[in-house]
């Protein structure tokens, strides 16, 4: 699926893949993932809690670009921020993403009542993903999907955001093999 991108991006995408366990990004398999489901529900709207050096948010604006979307991402250090602005730009999809700086509950709290989300992306403190799933839900559309990565390999942080996502009913959740274990919720109403 790389393949399908222009030369920078690729370049760009390779070397980020090198520091992939420094940065903590997604592996390639689960971003292929991400920009196929985005794709497949058509997202306009997507927010992302955790940028980092910008890998997964290139993907996932990658795919709105097809869709016609939109990335607002969240991230709490100034110098990963500084470096994912610069990866976006690079990459051509920095005029579809909004950045945001700071505690990603802090922010997801200020988004405006009328904020909606057909696709979040959460890859932040684990011993959080409950809270930033309960701050997406009211802005979370009927259909749309929050996906949650390291769900398997930082298990016992993220059992409490599956508990709660599993017993909530207007919610199916699967947990994916993938490299770090993805749950992906769609939210039935």
């Amino acid at each position: 699926m790389i393949e399908k991108f222009d030369a920078t991006t690729i370049e760009v995408l390779t070397e980020l893949e090198k520091t992939q366990h420094q940065f903590w990004n997604i592996s390639r398999v689960t971003a292929e993932f991400l920009t196929v489901l985005i794709k497949s529900i058509n997202a306009q709207n997507a927010i992302e809690v955790g940028t980092s050096n910008g890998y997964s948010g290139i993907w996932i604006a990658k795919a709105l670009k097809e869709t016609g979307g939109h990335l607002t991402t969240i991230e709490f250090w100034d110098k990963r921020l500084d470096v994912a602005k610069e990866n976006f730009k690079k990459c051509g999809v920095a005029d579809i993403i909004t950045t945001l700086k700071g505690s990603a509950c802090e922010l997801l709290e200020s988004l405006p009542e009328d904020f909606k989300v057909d696709f979040a992306f959460v890859d932040a403190n684990k011993s959080e993903y409950t809270k930033y799933y309960e701050l997406i839900d009211k802005h979370l559309t009927q259909g749309g999907i929050i996906a949650c990565d390291n769900v398997l390999s930082h298990e016992a942080k993220c059992k409490p955001f599956i508990d709660a996502i599993n017993s909530n009913p207007n919610y199916e959740n699967v947990v994916l093999p993938l490299p770090a274990g993805l749950s992906v919720a769609k939210k039935l109403r």
